[in-house]
């Protein structure tokens, strides 16, 4: 016998309800993730193997109808090279994902947790879900901030040391810290693995990989910082209700509107638009003045941009600066932002999401990044905002 509440002995929901039982409710569902009898080849077959496609297969899509490229540079990757590519991220994610598992197992014990082979390959497969879904950020040009989101994960990982692995809470936020420490590492040694593997296919793709459920006050993580748990709540409680409603993209041509026809000195030379399905649109404007250039691309995110807000709720940031230029990714006014300048061919990019369902970007050339910001603030928030409801 244990002390786990009897739980269904068998979990018959779907994958989609149990992906967002842990993400809105975590603290009520790692007991009952605990207590199911899933076997590891369950949780890989049934659960990992469909959201672990998410990511390469956004990739796949998105460079064989958007291509890469900026500063007047762009191309599509072959067919396939592109396919391999995904499959080869696909695969080798799924190996680290068993990986993971058996080094969140061998770390337990000596963070006064139990060693459970069955139990960590739970906490790896559920905890993962945060970051296997924000993977759909690659689906469209702009919204490669939002893969930040997935460090939510962090959280459930944290969540679930106590219920799953038995770590004593007070343990739990060190066993978090060291089990993703080795997830960093092993990502390093796949993506090395995985590019050398590519290399040889010819493709230059690179790859990047309480009883009542609700959460209140601080939680502070260490290598990770602070995390706002009303934040965090009230983003999973925003993303439950946006699940609920049918959420349709904003069509193309609504967003070509509001691309002005000039930003000061610069006049717009080409506009282009597309979608994908209902699961988002974008339209992109070209600015040009002298030799400068840069785009100016206006995102809907529809149901993809609860990951905005998820991602501002955990307050993620990052920075990196030395002589060259600086990037910096944030949360401004409750909304993620990000921006990188390069003072050696005076080039950057600035974007920040708005009504945490579009992204504003600008990316070029300009004199300082403030012309890209100015180029930012054209687009009227208010305007935008009001095309969600349309």
């Amino acid at each position: 016998m244990t002390d786990t509440p009897e739980l269904p002995q068998a979990d018959d929901r779907s994958i989609v309800e149990r992906a967002k039982a842990i993400l809105l409710k975590p603290a009520n569902e790692w007991p009952r993730i605990a207590a199911s009898t899933e076997t590891p080849g369950d949780l890989i077959t049934r659960y990992a193997v469909p959201l672990a496609a998410i990511g390469p297969l956004a990739t796949f899509v998105h460079g064989q109808v958007f291509g890469y490229g900026a500063l007047g540079f762009s191309w599509k990757p072959g067919l396939v090279a592109g396919l391999g590519s995904a499959v080869a991220t696909y695969v080798l994610g799924l190996v680290g994902v068993i990986v993971l598992a058996l080094i969140a197992d061998w770390l337990a014990p000596k963070f006064s947790g139990v060693s459970n082979r069955t139990a960590a390959f739970k906490l790896v497969v559920y905890g993962s879900t945060a970051a296997w879904l924000a993977g759909a950020a690659q689906l469209l040009p702009g919204l490669g901030l939002l893969g930040l989101a997935g460090l939510y994960s962090l959280y459930l990982y944290y969540l679930g040391a106590t219920p799953v692995m038995k770590v004593p809470q007070d343990k739990a936020a060190g066993y978090t810290a060291v089990t993703i420490a080795c997830a960093v590492v092993l990502y390093l040694v796949i993506g090395g693995v995985s590019g050398a593997f590519l290399t040889m296919m010819g493709s230059t793709t690179a790859i990047t990989a309480p009883d009542s459920g609700k959460v209140s006050g601080a939680l502070s993580i260490p290598g990770v910082g602070k995390v706002d748990l009303d934040k965090v709540q009230h983003a999973a409680d925003q993303l439950e209700a946006q699940s609920k409603g049918e959420v349709k993209a904003v069509a193309p041509d609504a967003l070509k509107d509001l691309l002005p026809a000039s930003i000061g000195p610069f006049q717009r030379t080409g506009v282009e638009s597309g979608a994908v399905g209902g699961l988002g649109s974008n339209a992109t404007g070209t600015y040009e003045t002298g030799d400068k250039r840069f785009t100016l691309r206006i995102t809907d995110m529809s149901a993809v941009g609860a990951l905005a807000g998820l991602g501002a709720a955990m307050g993620v940031s990052q920075s990196k600066e030395d002589a060259d230029g600086y990037e910096r990714t944030g949360v401004v006014n409750g909304q993620m932002q990000s921006e990188k300048w390069n003072n050696a061919d005076h080039s950057g990019s600035f974007g920040r999401a708005i009504a945490n369902r579009f992204m504003v970007e600008a990316e070029g050339d300009a004199d300082s990044i403030d012309q890209l910001k100015a180029a930012v603030a054209t687009i009227d928030a208010g305007k935008l905002a009001g095309l969600a409801g349309q």
